[in-house]
């Protein structure tokens, strides 16, 4: 499978940005969809990430500021970020995880930066 992310961009704090992730197949065959970033000299951690049955598990981090939501029928999943703040400034990735016996098979977007200027 194949994931476009798009949407990111500048912008000032306090302000919103939506990111879009089209997959190139079915979203329903992922046990998780999901948004993960990684800020300059950091490592890659978890936003959030998003169920078939639409159970959520955000970071604390973003929570009450960010909202996930998933379209079946486009093969795509979003997110709405609100009130930003200049510590949100990463590249963000989309990222679709599959459950197997012999482990978790994780398929990555190519990223889009977002930029929070305090």
């Amino acid at each position: 499978v194949q994931l476009q992310a798009s949407g990111g961009g500048w912008v000032q704090a306090g302000g919103s940005l939506r990111l879009s992730c089209a997959a190139s197949g079915s979203i329903s065959s992922f046990n998780t969809m999901g948004w993960y970033r990684q800020a300059p000299g950091k490592q890659r951690e978890l936003v959030v990430n998003i169920t078939p049955a639409g159970s959520t598990n955000y970071a604390d981090s973003v929570k009450d500021r960010f909202t996930i939501s998933r379209d079946n029928a486009k093969n795509s999943i979003y997110l709405q970020m609100n009130s930003l703040k200049p510590e949100d400034t990463a590249i963000y990735y989309c990222n679709a995880g599959r459950s197997r016996r012999e482990g978790v098979y994780n398929y990555w977007g190519q990223g889009t930066q977002v930029t929070v200027s305090s």
